[in-house]
């Protein structure tokens, strides 16, 4: 079957070298063709990075039109903009998260792809992640009952330059990190009715950033709990997922690197001060294998192979949701 010749815009996303070295390690599904980054500085500090170093660079138009597909990996606040050139252009995309720009413009770019028949893959690396992705079946497979509380944290401590550069984004780090749980809570529990944000300036440093945040999103028997925190020693290690119902509660602590996952099932009688959850099988994901089946499962949507399970409906709630959570729009 013909190769599907992959390009990647922009150098500025963090996680975009990792998902092109992924991409080349199947050359029987991509034939990259190279990189576009209009920032000189971006070329310089990572252009060098071994995932690249041998990649034409191009103008970005030149790339769309010599791709099939193309990996946006830019600064965040650019990616819905090159993602729509590509989308205009008929490309499929693969984007990096979260969606920028506002809602109305986000919403024009799921449309025309829709419209068009393209894939838009978002880079929320938890849906291809193997143990959230088995919390997620334990859920749906009735094992904590009826979902009464969501309870997510995604806490680290940063140094102080990346605390001052989250203060581009409106809410911070629950911009940045919530979003991973906002898209889980939606995916089991869909939008909120209502949504309470709470985004704070520890000032930890001296440094003026929106970096301790929270955020409740409110269902009618149910209440998803989000936190962030880039100021916490060891906050990596109390990275957590769970899902408490009427039948238990199923956790992931530490979420990854270590990770750690418990269920415990509710039965009479007992005692709510014993801790009675038992430890499930995990399995490790290395960094260098973090992003495989998120490329390979991208080739299947473009193929037509495997239906995307994140519609563009959903993508659009997703967005519409951690916007409600940063405190920069309402439900």
């Amino acid at each position: 079957m013909k190769k599907i010749r992959l390009g990647q815009i922009g150098l500025g996303h963090g996680h975009g070298h990792a998902k092109m070295q992924a991409a080349r390690k199947f050359p029987e599904l991509f034939e990259i063709v190279g990189y576009a980054e209009e920032n000189d500085e971006w070329v310089e500090k990572r252009g060098q990075l071994p995932g690249y170093a041998d990649l034409k660079r191009y103008g970005v138009a030149e790339l769309i039109e010599k791709c099939d597909a193309l990996l946006i990996e830019c600064d965040v606040w650019n990616l819905t903009k090159y993602s729509q050139m590509c989308i205009d252009a008929g490309k499929h995309i693969h984007m990096d998260k979260p969606a920028s720009g506002t809602l109305e413009e986000y919403k024009h770019l799921l449309d025309t792809a829709e419209s068009k028949g393209l894939v838009i893959q978002l880079g929320y690396a938890y849906r291809y992640d193997p143990n959230v992705q088995k919390v997620m079946e334990m859920v749906r497979s009735g094992a904590v009952g009826t979902i009464c509380a969501i309870n997510g944290e995604m806490s680290t401590r940063h140094h102080d330059d990346y605390r001052a550069w989250l203060g581009n984004f409106p809410g911070g780090n629950m911009y940045i990190f919530g979003s991973y749980l906002v898209d889980l809570t939606i995916t089991l529990l869909g939008k909120p009715k209502r949504v309470v944000s709470s985004i704070v300036h520890s000032g930890m440093n001296g440094v003026d950033g929106p970096d301790v945040s929270a955020a409740i999103l409110e269902y009618d028997h149910a209440i998803s709990r989000i936190f962030a925190s880039s100021t916490e020693c060891n906050g990596w290690c109390r990275r957590t997922f769970s899902v408490a119902g009427t039948g238990g509660t199923v956790e992931l602590r530490p979420i990854e690197d270590p990770v750690q996952l418990t269920y415990a099932k509710a039965e009479p009688g007992e005692l709510n001060h014993i801790n009675y959850a038992k430890e499930l099988p995990t399995e490790e994901m290395p960094n260098s294998n973090r992003y495989d089946k998120m490329l390979t499962d991208f080739v299947a949507y473009i193929r037509g192979e495997q239906k995307n399970p994140y519609t563009y409906a959903h993508e659009y709630m997703l967005q519409e949701v951690l916007m409600a959570a940063t405190g920069e729009a309402e439900l």
